[in-house]
C-alpha cells in the first residue's frame, strides 16, 4: 500500500512538474498562434469599445468568440479606460496582446508593448466624433418618414437579411428607402467593412490622382524597392492584385495575413520585404498586404505625416459626409487600408451612392474619370472577378452578376464575416448588408439585392 502511495505521489509530482513549466514556457515564449489570437481579441474589442460604445464583454462573447474558434473562447481582456488600452490574455494569464485607442485615428494593434514607440509615432489625436446633421441624407444623417413599403416587407425576412445581421440600408433614387438594424444596433453604431476598407484607401489614391500626384503608372514605389525586380512593380499592379508578391491570404493560421495584423507593429515590413513569385501584371493574388502598402504609398506622396493622418478626412470623408468614419493605423502610423475602416451603415451607404454617382458628389468631380473606370473594369489575371480599382465584379461567393440574376453592371464592396456593399448603377441602387455572419455559413448578399431590385417600381426583374 505504501508503494502504491508513493507511486501516485511521484506521478502528481510529476503533474505539478509538468504543468508548471508548461506554463513557464507559455508565459515566456508563447506560440504566434496564441499571440495572434490575443492580438486579434484586443484589437476587435478596442474599436468597438471605444468607438461604438459598446460593452467589452459583450464584443469579446459576441465578435470574438461565438463565430466558431474554440481556441479564442479562453481569451480573457481587460480594458483600462483611462489609459485607453485593451490587453487580452489566453486564460487571463498568456500570450498578452495589446491594443490603443488613438482617438480619431481609432484602435492600434500594439504586437510589441512598446506604448512608447506607438505615442512617439503616432501622437493620440482628438475623440471620434460625428457631427450632427439632420438634413435628410445623403445630404445629412436624418432619413425621410416615407419608405417602399415593398422593400420594407422584404427587410422582414430574415432569410434574406442572413445571420447575424446588424444592418440593411437600401438606396434607391439617392434616397434611403428601407433600413433594418439587428438587436443592439442602430443608426448612429460604427461598424467594421473588413475589406470594403479596401475600396476606401483605393478611393484616397483616387483623390490624389485628381491633383496630379500619383498614377496607376508609377513603379519604384517604396525606397527599398528601388532597383531590382521590385522596382518595376506599378501602382495598377498592387490596386489590381497582380503585384506578384508572395503574400499568403489564407487565415486560421499563422499566415502573411495574420503576422502583418496582429504580430508586425509595423505592418509594411513583411509585405514589403516577400519575394515575387510571378512577374507583375501575370497572376492574381488577393493580399491585405498589397493594401496596406497602398495607404503606405500614398501617405508617402504625401510626405508630411500629420498631413497625411488628416488626408482621408479632408480629401474624402468630409466632402462627402462621412462623418462617422474612422481609418485606423497600425502601431507605426500607416493607414491600415485593408481592413480597419469604422462608419455607420448609412455612411457605408453614403460610400456605395458617391461610387454609383461616378466618384461626383453635389456637382464636384472627386474622382478621375478613368480612375472610376478602373474600379468598374476587371483584371485579366483575376478572371473577371476583380477591377483595377479594388473593387468586385463577383457577388460574394464568386457569383458572376448574371449568374447571382443582377443586371451586368453590378459591382461590389466586400469584406470578411458578411459585410457588403452592391452598387447598380443601371437601377440606381445602392444595397448595404453588414453583419458578423461567417463564410462558412454561406449566406449570399445578393439574393437579397435581387429581390430588392424585383421589389422597386417599375421593375421587369
Amino acid at each position: 500500500m505504501r508503494f502504491v502511495l508513493r507511486v501516485v505521489k511521484s506521478l502528481a509530482l510529476l503533474l505539478v512538474v509538468i504543468v508548471a513549466m508548461g506554463g513557464a514556457w507559455l508565459y515566456v515564449n508563447p506560440p504566434e498562434l496564441l499571440r495572434v489570437g490575443d492580438g486579434y481579441a484586443a484589437k476587435i474589442v478596442c474599436s468597438n469599445v471605444f468607438l461604438a460604445g459598446r460593452d467589452p464583454e459583450q464584443v469579446l462573447y459576441e465578435d470574438v468568440q461565438a463565430p466558431g474558434n474554440p481556441l479564442l473562447r479562453l481569451v480573457r481582456v481587460a480594458v483600462d479606460r483611462q489609459e485607453k488600452r485593451v490587453t487580452a490574455r489566453i486564460l487571463g494569464l498568456f500570450a498578452p496582446g495589446y491594443a490603443i485607442y488613438r482617438g480619431a485615428l481609432g484602435c492600434s494593434s500594439v504586437p510589441d508593448g512598446d506604448f512608447v514607440a506607438a505615442a512617439r509615432a503616432v501622437p493620440d489625436g482628438p475623440e471620434a466624433q460625428s457631427s450632427p446633421n439632420e438634413a435628410i441624407w445623403p445630404e445629412g444623417n436624418a432619413v425621410a418618414d416615407v419608405h417602399d413599403s415593398g422593400v420594407d416587407a422584404l427587410l422582414a425576412d430574415k432569410d434574406l437579411l442572413g445571420p447575424a445581421m446588424r444592418a440593411v440600408v437600401v438606396v434607391h433614387n439617392g434616397r434611403i428607402i428601407a433600413e433594418r438594424y439587428g438587436d443592439g444596433f442602430s443608426p448612429t453604431t460604427p461598424l467594421t467593412g473588413w475589406s470594403m476598407t479596401k475600396t476606401v484607401n483605393a478611393a484616397i489614391v483616387g483623390r490624389l490622382m485628381l491633383d496630379n500626384r500619383i498614377t496607376f503608372d508609377d513603379i519604384a514605389l517604396l525606397p527599398q524597392w528601388q532597383g531590382g525586380d521590385h522596382s518595376t512593380i506599378k501602382l495598377s499592379d498592387l490596386m489590381g492584385m497582380q503585384s506578384g508578391l508572395a503574400f499568403n491570404e489564407s487565415y486560421g493560421t499563422v499566415a502573411d495575413v495574420t503576422r502583418m495584423l496582429y504580430l508586425d507593429a509595423d505592418m509594411t515590413a513583411l509585405p514589403a520585404s516577400l519575394p515575387l513569385e510571378a512577374s507583375p501584371g501575370e497572376r492574381f493574388n488577393y493580399s491585405s498586404g498589397t493594401s496596406v502598402l497602398i495607404s503606405k504609398i500614398w501617405m508617402d506622396r504625401i510626405g508630411n505625416m500629420q498631413t497625411a493622418l488628416a488626408y482621408p478626412k479632408m480629401a474624402l470623408f468630409d466632402p462627402i459626409g462621412m462623418s462617422s468614419a474612422v481609418l485606423e493605423v497600425d502601431a507605426r502610423g500607416t493607414f491600415a487600408g485593408s481592413s480597419y475602416l469604422y462608419a455607420t451603415a448609412r455612411d457605408w451607404a453614403r460610400f456605395g451612392q458617391f461610387l454609383l454617382q461616378d466618384g461626383v458628389w453635389n456637382g464636384e468631380r472627386l474622382l478621375p474619370e478613368r480612375f472610376m473606370t478602373a474600379m468598374r473594369t476587371p483584371t485579366a489575371s483575376s478572371g473577371g472577378k476583380y477591377t483595377k480599382a479594388q473593387a468586385w465584379l463577383a457577388a460574394p461567393g464568386g457569383d458572376s452578376s448574371t449568374t447571382a440574376g443582377l443586371p451586368e453592371d453590378t459591382f461590389w464592396m466586400e469584406g470578411h464575416d458578411g459585410q457588403s456593399v452592391a452598387i447598380v448603377p443601371s437601377a440606381k441602387l445602392v444595397v448595404v448588408r453588414l453583419g458578423l455572419t461567417p463564410s462558412w455559413l454561406r449566406y449570399k448578399p445578393q439574393m437579397l439585392v435581387k429581390e430588392i431590385l424585383a421589389a422597386l417600381p417599375g421593375s421587369d426583374q
